[in-house]
């Protein structure tokens, strides 16, 4: 049993007649007939009763034929809808992108990316993952993402992967804080005063209390929380200090920032899977975003 004969048994049903059917499906009567016994042969039933006189006068289908006619319809009414849906994905009139980022990129990164991209393909939906670089990664190993920005450190051979951005990180300090007075913060200086961090699972994080291991440091973190607005807001009001990435400090927030010494960069890449094919819609989200950088 194919699709062809189903398409064949479908036209028989909708005209009521072999010859009709034929000439609808533009194939000779006789070949038609054949595909439809083939049918039957290999399905081991009668489908379409064969009594004299009724070939051209209407065609009665058995209950056999009839289960199987509205199955054959179910079937390539659905064939149907895939193609016209795949179609359209080709075209980038539908489809859904799936991304997964890091909070800062999130809130200060992609928003107006976000924005001009759906501009530009209305008939695309844009799912967007917001959490620590560990929740990103971890969510396209799962494959509950398709795309998601990583860090290179978080790179390996199971991952294709462009380069979208290198951003400094520095340090956040209130306008009154002692360390305004410097150009540049070693992370020393940086440890020796109470922070405020992002919770585990953030790279931010994993890579600042590394930095203190190394140096026999024990950290003062006083808040931990993953909310960028409030952890602004005990930076501008003196409570701590912070690290983030450059993007997220404007001249707005009342927060000076300085480098590290030595100055410290992050590069952030877009990676998918090599084993799980990119679809089209994705590819596009990718090339825009590398366009846009």
């Amino acid at each position: 049993m194919d699709i062809k004969q189903l398409s064949h048994l479908v036209a028989i049903g909708e005209s009521s007649s072999f010859t009709r059917a034929a000439k609808r499906l533009n194939m000779a009567q006789p070949a038609l007939s054949q595909s439809i016994k083939k049918l039957e042969q290999s399905l081991g039933v009668v489908l379409i009763n064969r009594s004299q006189g009724m070939n051209d006068k209407g065609i009665s289908f058995t209950a056999e034929g009839e289960a199987l006619l509205g199955h054959a319809r179910l079937i390539l009414n659905q064939l149907n809808q895939a193609r016209a849906q795949i179609r359209a994905m080709a075209n980038l009139s539908e489809g859904e992108v799936r991304i997964a980022v890091p909070g800062m990129l999130g809130s200060f990164y992609l928003p107006s990316r976000l924005m001009a991209f759906r501009h530009r393909n209305p008939g695309l939906k844009l799912s967007l993952f917001e959490g620590g670089t560990r929740d990103a990664l971890r969510m396209l190993e799962r494959e509950e993402v398709d795309i998601a920005i990583i860090t290179a450190r978080d790179l390996t051979d199971e991952f294709d992967s462009c380069l979208l951005l290198t951003e400094e990180m520095v340090v956040a300090m209130g306008p009154e804080h002692p360390l305004c007075s410097e150009s540049a913060v070693t992370l020393e200086d940086f440890l020796a005063y109470e922070l405020v961090m992002f919770k585990p699972g953030y790279f931010h994080r994993e890579w600042l209390l590394s930095q203190a291991r190394e140096r026999d440091i024990s950290p003062n973190i006083a808040f931990e929380t993953n909310l960028i607005n409030l952890i602004k807001q005990l930076v501008s009001q003196g409570f701590a200090i912070t690290s983030v990435l450059d993007m997220v400090i404007s001249a707005q927030d009342r927060i000076e920032k300085r480098p590290f010494e030595p100055r410290v960069f992050l590069d952030l890449h877009i990676a998918w899977k090599k084993k799980r094919p990119v679809g089209k819609a994705d590819r596009a989200f990718v090339e825009f975003l590398l366009e846009h950088r």
